[in-house]
């Protein structure tokens, strides 16, 4: 492959050794920080302590598609366009899944190393991100793409392997379970000690985060798991670097009954039925762990609903942290205007947005507080490498914030 390749500004070198950066779904530095403090995150500390460590800001809306999209791309959604897990297309009137590459506005690290010739990996714990990770990618010189939950279907083809499950050595995971992380990196893992892997991206799933906070058995069993696989893939030769793409709160009141502000119900109540629509950007086909509940949603004022007047009342509602007209929230967070609603509303840390109480299902909750993510509160994700950094980079490091999309330019270029 050619020396170095440039994309969105950044001129990123030819790995000398395996690259793998890791992005812990869901994965708020809390986790982190009670692992370390309850000593059973050897290899975090090893990384910390011999490496890098800081808390980075994720892009907002802080949901899985823009963060995931922002890493690969190391830009912000106003280049790469995919700016929630869903949204509106304002001239049909139709909401989508952004999980087709047709939305990607921007070619991908991923692609760009590929098309040089380099044979770069891609796994992810749930599909709905395979194919946008997966863009461009040549099977035909050993690149790799394919999820945890479609394991079981791999073609060479379409994947660039075959046979999975044997080469894993583990079954078909749940797609509701920690085991479709741990499997992704079972994955990586085995891939990376066959040899010849100069890139590889590995991205989770939130399913336990989304259940149980810091300190939980449930997490520290995850965590144990992904301590150990980080030791494993550096001890393979790899330079490790391990991000998220959003933090986790809490979002229950305190007899455990989910904290919801219902904004298509407050604003029908208002301004009258069929003024407003409220898209809420954490959809997706995965919504048993957090309901289709976030911190961040977007508003459509139809003819004759004013601007100001959502923008006035929405603020004064309990648990809303922020509201922002449409170029004040592309500004603010550097998102795509022609995918930005005519108001965005961003709710506190402990506080939801729903769209209408009648169309929320909480009994897929099964009896678990409400923890979830969107808003500014989880935008804090950790950024952790396992090699030291380059005078250069250190100096950087230490001047301005550190946005998670800059993890590909840290490990490839900076250490």
């Amino acid at each position: 492959m050619g020396h170095e390749i440039e994309l969105n500004g950044v001129t990123y070198r030819r790995p000398n050794r395996p690259v793998v950066v890791v992005c812990i779904d869901g994965g708020d530095p809390a986790y982190f920080e009670r692992g370390l403090s309850d000593g059973f995150l050897p290899n975090i500390r090893r990384f910390r302590e011999h490496g890098f460590s800081a808390v980075a800001h994720g892009v907002m809306p802080s949901y899985t598609n823009p963060n995931n999209m922002s890493i690969v791309t190391g830009s912000p959604q106003s280049v790469h366009g995919i700016s929630g897990n869903y949204f509106l297309d304002p001239d049909t009137g139709e909401e989508h899944m952004m999980n087709d590459p047709v939305f990607l506005r921007s070619e991908t690290l991923l692609e760009k190393f590929s098309a040089a010739g380099a044979r770069v990996v891609a796994i992810t714990a749930k599909d709905k991100l395979r194919r946008l990770l997966g863009r461009g990618l040549d099977f035909e010189n050993g690149c790799i793409n394919f999820s945890s939950e479609k394991s079981d279907t791999c073609t060479m083809e379409e994947n660039g392997i075959e046979n999975v499950l044997d080469m894993v050595g583990l079954p078909l995971p749940d797609v509701y379970s920690a085991d479709l992380s741990t499997f992704v990196l079972e994955a990586g893992i085995k891939i990376l000690e066959r040899g010849g892997v100069d890139l590889m991206y590995l991205s989770l799933t939130d399913y336990i985060q989304h259940k149980y906070g810091p300190g939980t058995p449930e997490i520290n069993d995850l965590y144990t798991s992904l301590d150990s696989a980080f030791g494993r893939l550096a001890d393979a030769g790899a330079v490790v670097a391990v991000t998220a793409d959003h933090g986790m709160s809490d979002k229950s009141l305190p007899d455990g009954s989910p904290n919801v502000v219902y904004l298509m119900d407050e604003l029908d109540a208002q301004f009258g039925e069929n003024t407003t629509r409220v898209v809420l950007p954490i959809t997706d086909p995965y919504v048993r762990h957090h309901g289709a509940l976030g911190g961040f949603a977007r508003v459509y004022c139809t003819e004759g609903t004013g601007v100001d007047d959502v923008l006035g009342f929405v603020g004064d509602l309990d648990g809303i942290e922020a509201v922002y007209d449409k170029a004040a929230a592309c500004s603010e967070f550097d998102l795509p205007p022609d995918r930005e609603g005519d108001v965005v509303v961003v709710s506190n840390a402990n506080t939801a947005i729903g769209r209408s109480e009648a169309e929320h299902d909480l009994s897929e909750l099964q009896g678990y507080r409400l923890r979830s993510h969107g808003g500014l509160a989880e935008r804090y994700v950790p950024f952790i490498l396992s090699e030291p950094l380059t005078d250069d980079y250190a100096r950087r490091s230490a001047v301005g914030t550190i946005n998670s999309y800059e993890i590909f330019d840290y490990a490839i270029n900076g250490v």
